[in-house]
């Protein structure tokens, strides 16, 4: 499957993503606020790939974002995650080039259109550190309306808890 809009494609992952996913996850703001996990090596980066490729249990859809006139150059990440009983959580990454070019809004609103009207998801939510105000302006941006705060909810790459902003969308948004 793969999700057009203008300036952008979102397309299934590939192996040949891994080197490009491993130099995101070492820029400081992606390894803050989308820490891989464990390791960060090429081999973790083709386990993640794959993980993320596979969306056999339904229980999420993960897709790469690219110029669509350039493919192979990575752009960013967006993802629908914890899929169940009409709801999901989104979530998105770009890597430093693609920031300021409205990218990640750009991802979340295609991935939310196209679950609302493919999967029948009735609500997606989308959390956020509130110490991160770029994630803030993308879910404002995407019509994600801000919901509340959720305090010390997640903790983030520097091991830290983090109060987190709670945005959401509806289908009937």
């Amino acid at each position: 499957m793969e999700l057009t809009s203008p300036d952008l494609l979102l397309r299934p992952w590939r192996d040949a993503d891994a080197p490009a996913v491993l130099d995101a996850w070492r820029d400081p703001a992606i390894a803050q606020w989308n820490p891989p996990g464990d390791a960060a090596d090429l081999e973790s980066a083709l386990r993640w790939l794959r993980w993320r490729a596979d969306w056999s249990s339904g229980s999420h859809v993960s897709l790469a974002a690219v110029d669509p006139t350039d493919v192979d150059t990575l752009l960013g990440s967006v993802s629908l995650h914890r899929i169940h009983a009409g709801d999901a959580s989104i979530g998105y990454w770009t890597v430093p080039t693609a920031r300021g070019r409205g990218i990640a809004t750009a991802a979340v609103v295609r991935l939310t259109e196209w679950a609302f009207a493919d999967l029948g998801l009735d609500r997606i939510e989308l959390c956020h550190a509130v110490a991160n105000p770029a994630s803030c302006r993308v879910a404002e941006r995407a019509g994600y309306l801000a919901e509340g705060t959720l305090r010390r909810s997640h903790r983030y790459g520097d091991g830290r808890r983090y109060d987190e902003h709670l945005h959401a969308r509806l289908a009937t948004d």
